[in-house]
């Protein structure tokens, strides 16, 4: 958009009619919903915000606030635990700004002593970043600093003595405040506010490991006589208060009416079509979502259209905008240099830069990392392109909304890439634009995450049966384990960390579970990152292709024994996939639920992977040009499942002799893989699955789903909960795909440890008929 003719989009109509009527394109356009705009509702400033607050955010055009955000804020000073839910772009930020920034000034001392401090929680530095940049122009007396991993020791000591606001993560908290809590004494006594920000981000471990370091921290401060007040921000959570008060153990107030302005938005479902490529077993292989989104951008960027451009990986961000500017410079000579890419890895001072060309308008199209899907403030954007469904509708929300921020008009285009999730959503536009965001599942009572937290409390302050509760109805059970294990030691004063090392490390909140390996550089020796046991065995073995943060990376060995794979970076013309041998076993049966003839149930499993070879595939065509052996050891993983059983007489009855009934089984494991994500805030690679005709422990045909964590992480439960809703999906996914016999739209998965072999797609069909025919189907079954 030229800044000359502001809030003015091209008319959506023509837009759209000029993005799909290029020749070739014609049944590309799935869907075109728009949503109408929505008209502001002010409020008046509360009467216990400070003159020279009001004036800041005045002095920045805030003349008066929405009514969301008065009612959040006057919550929180009035000491409730509050969950604001409101929209992307809402003004989140002031809400939680208010009674904290107010809070800071009123209990300053005689000689600017600090009398209250606010602790920050952001999921990413730029984040954090970004929200104390906003907090300095605020222009305020009040003393700010952000913590994290880049912070110096002068930094770190001084925030230590006089931050009064201090912007950090939960890793920072987990391993430098937590376990140092006597050094930061005077700042973790004087926590008046928490806030939570983009709460929806802790999902999964990930977000159980978090859940148990709010509650250390909550701990810690009230050693301290500080017994602070949670603010939680998210724009897509689903059942907010569920989740806030599962993140920090306590009861939350949840406040979702939104009376902020917005434009209209007008969201196209988009599907590239199938290619003449072949790919695995001959199957069709549609377009590349980012070479579509290539020129879409293009077309935008041509139209004077301000376009975001969200891609998964770095490379693809900077290959879309290389692509993008090619595509241009065919049209005019000039236009090139308004694309860039954006990711993260750049300097701060070069994302400062690509930042305020966009808002001047020197760039128009920028692809760019979901570096950018967080409330970062990118503001005057018309349209958004998405390459691939982001994984949840939170994210997908999150990115659309990062157009038409006030109440401009947005156009917002998601183009499906070749994968069962994308190619159901865009054909069946209801499950994604008119249903609400997913739970945000994890479970924090998950032993392999607790137990560690409970060593990193006990060192931080021995343990006592009142500390308990805090950690959740199974921590004395959990206790008792590691007293057992010799890890804790009873005494009269509570339970004792036994280990003069650091009980933090035990518990890597960023890892998916077991000894973390290191991800190191050859040559250099600089780690790079790490992965967890299982992800090295499966990702990171001798000889595969492994892109870490979009950076594409060739190992060269995997140690276990020291826990470090050694890579170099690498441009292969090929990715890897590896080939595992597994087994699934019942431990025990939780739950179980009959559908006529079947049966659905829920329980711990034990699973054991062994890796045998790895499969080199030509990019971008996906065809397999070697096979090459690997020798790993067998892993076992204890874990939970959902499992679904069809007897002999509902396979025959369903017709099914005349198919290939392992076929049929395998192929409706891997499209309910696929489409899980939709009904649990996961990843396909979170989890797992097992096929068989005839399962030893349960001696029928059986269908396992299992999470790929020990413990579990709440998805395996979640599919069981919404078992009628997920399994109806996958059986419409495989029905309604084009193509003829499967493909991997549908029913194969680029995690299968047999290449894809056996698959029967109508057998799947006929399968899942005759499960879902004894599905309950009355409200509140399912």
């Amino acid at each position: 958009m030229n800044p000359s003719r502001p809030g003015v989009l091209p008319p959506v109509d023509a837009l759209v009619r000029r993005l799909a009527g290029v020749p070739g394109r014609e049944d590309r356009l799935r869907h075109l919903e728009v949503l109408p705009a929505r008209e502001a509702v002010h409020e008046d400033w509360p009467d216990w915000v400070p003159d020279d607050v009001r004036g800041a955010y005045a002095a920045q055009g805030v003349a008066r606030p929405w009514r969301h955000q008065v009612v959040a804020a006057d919550a929180a000073h009035a000491g409730d635990h509050v969950i604001l839910a409101t929209g992307t772009a809402s003004g989140k930020s002031l809400a939680y700004q208010l009674p904290a920034l107010s809070a800071i000034r009123a209990a300053r001392g005689p000689r600017g002593e600090r009398g209250a401090s606010v602790l920050y929680l952001a999921p990413t530095k730029a984040l954090a970043h970004d929200q104390l940049a906003g907090l300095s122009s605020l222009g305020l007396d009040v003393r700010l600093a952000a913590h994290d991993g880049d912070s110096s020791r002068e930094e770190r000591d001084w925030t230590r003595d006089f931050g009064e606001y201090v912007l950090t993560n939960p890793d920072m908290l987990h391993r430098s405040l937590l376990p140092a809590h006597h050094r930061w004494s005077r700042l973790l006594g004087s926590v008046q506010y928490v806030v939570v920000d983009e709460c929806h981000h802790y999902r999964g471990v990930f977000g159980a490991h978090v859940s148990h370091v709010l509650r250390r921290l909550r701990r810690v401060c009230a050693i301290y006589g500080a017994h602070p007040t949670f603010v939680l921000a998210s724009a897509t959570v689903a059942e907010p208060e569920v989740t806030a008060s599962r993140l920090t153990g306590l009861d939350v107030v949840a406040l979702t009416r939104d009376d902020s302005p917005r434009g209209r938005v007008s969201l196209l479902l988009w599907e590239p079509p199938f290619t003449s490529h072949a790919g695995e077993n001959g199957a069709p292989v549609r377009r590349a979502a980012a070479s579509e989104v290539a020129d879409l951008l293009a077309d935008l960027v041509a139209e004077d259209v301000r376009t975001l451009a969200f891609i998964r990986s770095r490379r693809g961000a900077e290959q879309v905008a290389l692509s993008a500017s090619e595509l241009l410079a065919e049209v005019d000579p000039s236009l090139p240099g308004r694309v860039a890419a954006y990711r993260g890895g750049y300097l701060p001072e070069e994302r400062r830069a690509l930042e305020a060309a966009l808002r001047r308008g020197d760039l128009v199209g920028l692809a760019a990392t979901n570096a950018l899907e967080l409330g970062i403030d990118i503001s005057g954007l018309d349209a958004v392109l998405i390459a691939g469904f982001p994984g949840t509708r939170a994210a997908f929300w999150q990115q659309v909304g990062r157009a038409g921020r006030g109440a401009q008009d947005a156009l917002g285009v998601l183009v499906a890439k070749d994968d069962p999730l994308d190619t159901y959503l865009v054909t069946h536009p209801d499950k994604l634009i008119g249903a609400p965001v997913e739970a945000s599942v994890f479970d924090p009572a998950n032993p392999h995450v607790m137990g560690p937290h409970l060593c990193a409390a006990a060192q931080e302050q021995p343990l006592t049966e009142t500390d308990l509760p805090l950690f959740g109805p199974s921590a004395r059970e959990v206790v008792d384990d590691l007293t057992t294990l010799g890890l804790l030691r009873r005494r009269p004063r509570g339970w004792f960390w036994t280990d003069r090392s650091r009980a933090a490390d035990l518990a890597d909140i960023r890892s998916a579970g077991g000894s973390p390996v290191q991800l190191v550089e050859a040559g250099t020796g600089r780690v790079v990152g790490t992965v967890d046991a299982g992800g090295a065995h499966n990702q990171a073995h001798a000889g595969a292709v492994y892109v870490h943060q979009g950076e594409t990376w060739l190992v060269e060995d995997l140690d276990l024994e020291h826990h470090v794979a050694t890579m170099r970076r690498a441009e292969p013309t090929y990715t890897t996939t590896a080939r595992e041998v597994t087994d699934i076993g019942i431990v025990a049966t939780r739950e179980r639920r009959s559908w006529g003839g079947c049966e659905l149930a829920l329980g711990e499993v034990d699973v054991s992977h062994q890796v045998v070879s790895f499969l080199k595939r030509r990019q971008p065509s996906g065809e397999v040009v070697a096979e090459e052996p690997l020798d790993l050891p067998e892993r076992t993983l204890r874990t939970t499942a959902v499992w679904w059983t069809v007897p002999d007489d509902v396979v025959a009855e369903a017709g099914l002799a005349a198919v290939d009934v392992p076929g049929a089984a395998h192929a409706a494991e891997h499209c309910s893989i696929g489409l899980l994500p939709l009904f649990a805030t996961c990843d396909r690679w979170d989890i797992g699955g097992v096929s068989t005709a005839r399962h030893a422990d349960t001696g029928l045909l059986t269908v396992f789903v299992y999470d790929g964590h020990p413990g579990g992480a709440g998805f395996a439960e979640r599919g069981f909960r919404t078992a009628v809703a997920w399994l109806d999906a996958t059986r419409e996914a495989i029905a309604s795909c084009e193509c003829a016999t499967g493909c991997p739209s549908c029913i194969q998965s680029p995690k299968c440890g047999n290449q894809n072999n056996p698959l029967d797609k109508d057998g799947a069909i006929l399968l899942l008929d005759a499960l879902l025919s004894g599905a309950p189907r009355t409200a509140g079954q399912d």
